[in-house]
Order: C-alpha cells, then structure tokens, then sequence
C-alpha cells in the first residue's frame, strides 16, 4: 500500500522476483480499458512478465465498487493459494483495501433515476445544497463527507432514500470480517513529503508527454461517457476532462490535476497512518527490496 507515485508497482515486481508470488491491481482506475497513462498502469511488456489481475477487466462506461473488488479479490486470492502461490495486493485505493479487510455494511444497490434525479438536482443547486440536505437527515454522515464529495454525498443520499436508515447507521453496523488467511500489511512512502510532491509533479509532466491528452480525448470524444462517471472522476481525467469542456486553460488544467493528485496522496497517508500493524517502508531505502522482503517472508513459510 501507499501513496500514489510512492513506487507500489515496481516493488511488487521486484517482490515476484524472488518469491512465488501473483499480483492483484488494488486501484479503482486501473479496472478500465483505455485507461493506461493517467492511471501509471504498467506498461505492455511489464504487464506480460508481470501479470496483475483485476487490471483492464471493465469498459469505462461501467461502474465498479468496493462490494464488487471485495468479492472478486477474494475469488482471485483463492485461485492464486490453490495453485501454491502467494497473492500479493498492490495499489492505493484505500477503500478497497478496507473493504477486503474489514467487509462493508449491506447497502442497497444503485437506483439509476433516484441518482439521476440527484445529479439533476446538484446541477441546479450545486453539491454544497446536496451536503446540507444530507446534514438534515443523517447529521453523522453529512459530517465525514466534504460539501464537494460529489460520489460519496450522492451515494449517501440515496441510501437514505432507499432504506429510510442513514447510511452512519449502515456503518456502524458494519462487522469485522473473518478472512480465512493472514495478512500482512506493506506501507511504502518516502519520508520526505517534499519528494512525494516532486515526483507526483514530474510524473504528471510525464503523462502529458507519454500521449495523456489524446487517451482522454478518445473518452472524451466516444459520447458515451460523462464527467459524473467513476471512471471520469479519476485524478487526472476529471481535470482534463473540465479543460476539454472549456472550464479552464491547458495551464490551470495542469495545477489543478497536480494539486488534486497531492491531496489524493495526503488522503491516502492519513488513511496509512490511522491503521494498525502496518509495517512502513523508506521508498528511496537502497535496501527496499530486501526489507520487504524480510517482512513478506511468513507468507511463504
């Protein structure tokens, strides 16, 4: 686990290497086809010597979930330990990891008009007026969620549409999950903050020389698919996607992805931070891979 551009890729690569192990995509971007250069998914010859599962399974007009990787995670860690292999999660969707490890409260699904009948309604009024009617009805939920956090406030209005139970109540319902095997949880980060906002910053430079701008256009330009979309909403994609739509110029579209990727990295951190047992490793440590694997050693044993 770690924060984006924190180097999660290439030492689960370098952890193949040495041990019998299989790799599966813990990031809630890289499931779209399409989606190669915004998302840093390994490259063609890295994904044939490295296969990653949960990788390119889903067409961007598709939405995916926690509740869905839960079930297919737990389906491919199965498939790898039956053949003698350890399974080796890698990438930075906090929540998905959560909801490996901890299960998730039983939620109803998506009703496609009641959140079209929500969007229509943040349209006309903005998420902000969204927020404040969902501090109405579910204070305690309202409070754990940002005025702007479009997904995450049309997700929690409709629950309390749909069940009449605030979705806070939903959560503390929530039960530990008993997984049928051990965990050991890898945190890479660098210790100097400064260096994680230089590489994000170059990285982003580089995704824009790498050919980003055309992998958005061509989702742009297929009309199918929208900015309220998960697959749209994606660091990178979302900023592109409002400079297509004349929102702002190509140079506040760069400021605006860069500062919005540092925020995903201080979230995913403070996430990092707030968990128990998780063993941290120094990403610029010349001794990285030998330290993890010291760490990963039980998994085989």
């Amino acid at each position: 686990m770690g924060p984006t551009a924190s180097g999660k890729t290439d030492l689960a690569m370098r952890l193949c290497d040495h041990l019998p192990c299989e790799l599966i995509s813990v990031d809630s971007a890289m499931v779209y086809r399409g989606m190669d250069i915004g998302t840093a998914k390994p490259n063609a010859e890295e994904l044939a010597a490295y296969p990653h599962r949960l990788v390119d399974i889903l067409d961007p007009a598709e939405a995916y979930s926690a509740a869905r990787f839960r079930i297919d995670a737990l389906a491919e860690i199965a498939d790898i330990q039956q053949a003698g292999r350890v399974p080796v999660l890698v990438g930075g969707t906090m929540l998905y990891f959560n909801a490996l490890q901890q299960g998730l409260a039983e939620l109803p699904e998506a009703d496609p008009a009641l959140r079209a009948r929500i969007e229509a309604q943040a349209a006309a009024e903005g998420w902000p007026a969204i927020h404040a009617r969902l501090s109405r009805l579910d204070p305690e939920g309202a409070q754990r969620l940002k005025p702007n956090d479009a997904q995450r406030l049309q997700r929690a209005l409709e629950v309390v549409e749909l069940t009449g139970k605030p979705i806070s109540e939903h959560w503390r319902e929530q039960r530990e999950a008993e997984l049928p095997f051990d965990v050991i949880p890898l945190a890479l980060a660098p210790a100097d903050r400064s260096l994680l906002h230089r590489r994000i910053e170059q990285r982003f430079e580089l995704m824009l020389k790498g050919g980003f701008e055309a992998e958005v256009r061509a989702l742009w330009e297929r009309g199918d698919l929208h900015a309220g979309m998960p697959s749209i909403r994606c660091v990178g994609y979302r900023q592109m996607w409002a400079w297509f739509e004349g929102e702002y110029d190509r140079a506040t579209m760069r400021d605006k992805a860069v500062v919005a990727t540092r925020q995903l990295a201080k979230r995913q951190l403070t996430w990092l931070r707030g968990r128990e047992g998780v063993h941290w490793l120094e990403s610029t440590d010349s001794n990285l891979v030998s330290d993890a694997l010291k760490l990963s050693d039980p998994a085989v044993i």
